[in-house]
């Protein structure tokens, strides 16, 4: 049903419109008490099997939202009563931003992707916090809130910059991610190098510290799939020797070569970053490596590509304690997270693992056994 309104409506809509439009249903539904119970009865049924614990949290399961979708707090109740686990806000800045001029968001439909250069557009970090101090929450879910650096802000302020963001929110986050893997803010992927990233990620790690002094705000960093094998070994060590609580792979690339598109080549070579299907392959190479890498000493979040329940069991069985997901939200529409989570609970009972916890990372375990 949905993918049919998908191509009689949303299809032939500008892609940010459609999004503000989708967004805006959800948002509403949400706020009516009759029809929101209704609605996540039938989205978000629960399965005890994939109730999960990462990052001192407890979550209904491990599938989360990508941040992106909800870049200023506006409906994390309407996200989860859409049936995701945790919901991860922005990027939020330090400071209010515009973004890119538009057009700015647009589909690959043939290949299932989306490619973006929103730059970061967002009302910045004094105002999502306050909207996130002054939120009653209708249901219980996890908010996780994705910082990055401000356009105008040069690099070697950028540290700063995040230390204003992480001030700003770490009270109202159930954990912080520092962004410094999109492709959109010009300078930031440098940021990604360990010699720029260990003082920002320590900056922002004391800056936390110091806004939430009686509890330990969990600390993650979001990478890019782009990085040679080498930097994301780099990355990886770099996370076990500051005490980082996790690492998220991936976010989006700027490649376009050797992806299999089959989009119209006009808008394939549009700038920015392309997420959802063709990024499935890399973003699952990274994910093993970073676990082969650390193990279970850090948690990992796999997300780019995931777009169905055998999808998010890989992630798993590759080492991700937390899978996301966001581009397969626009095709598969407001049954997806109902099918992931169906689809996870009958693979696990399949499965030779007594518990969820117990399939993260069994694929690279196995392989190493037999190497």
């Amino acid at each position: 049903m949905y993918k049919f309104f998908f191509r009689l409506v949303f299809s032939r809509m500008d892609p940010e419109a459609a999004h503000h439009l989708a967004f805006g249903w959800i948002r509403r539904a949400a706020r009516v008490p009759v029809l929101r119970v209704f609605v996540t009865a039938v989205l978000a049924p629960r399965y005890k099997e994939l109730r999960t614990e990462a990052l001192g949290l407890r979550m209904h399961g491990p599938f989360g939202l990508a941040a992106g979708f909800d870049k200023n707090a506006v409906g994390i109740d309407g996200l989860a009563m859409a049936g995701f686990d945790h919901v991860e806000i922005g990027t939020v800045t330090g400071e209010p931003q515009p973004g890119n001029p538009k057009k700015r968001l647009f589909r690959l439909v043939p290949d299932r992707a989306l490619i973006n250069r929103m730059g970061f557009n967002n009302e910045g970090s004094a105002a999502v916090a306050a909207r996130l101090a002054a939120r009653t929450p209708v249901f219980r879910t996890v908010v996780g809130v994705n910082i990055g650096k401000t356009k105008v802000v040069p690099e070697e302020e950028a540290a700063a910059d995040y230390v204003k963001s992480a001030e700003r929110l770490a009270p109202h986050a159930d954990y912080l991610v520092v962004n410094v893997s999109s492709p959109n803010t010009p300078g930031l992927r440098s940021l990604q190098a360990v010699d720029h990233l260990r003082p920002l990620l320590t900056a922002v790690r004391e800056a936390a510290d110091r806004a939430v002094p009686a509890r330990r705000v969990p600390l993650l960093v979001k990478i890019a799939p782009d990085l040679a094998d080498e930097d994301v070994d780099a990355v990886a060590d770099l996370a076990v020797e500051l005490g980082l609580d996790g690492v998220i792979a991936t976010n989006t690339t700027v490649a376009r070569e050797n992806l299999g598109l089959a989009s119209d080549p006009a808008v394939v070579a549009e700038t920015g970053g392309l997420s959802g299907a063709p990024l499935k392959e890399r973003s699952l190479e990274v994910l093993r490596r970073l676990y082969a890498r650390v193990g279970d000493r850090i948690t990992l979040v796999g997300v780019g590509g995931v777009e169905t329940a055998e999808d998010a069991w890989q992630r798993i069985l590759a080492g991700a304690t937390l899978v996301q997901g966001y581009s397969a939200f626009v095709y598969e529409g407001p049954f997806w997270a109902r099918s992931i989570h169906k689809g996870l609970a009958a693979r696990l009972r399949t499965s030779p693992y007594a518990t969820l916890a117990d399939a993260v990372g069994a694929d690279v375990r196995k392989t190493e056994e037999t190497a």
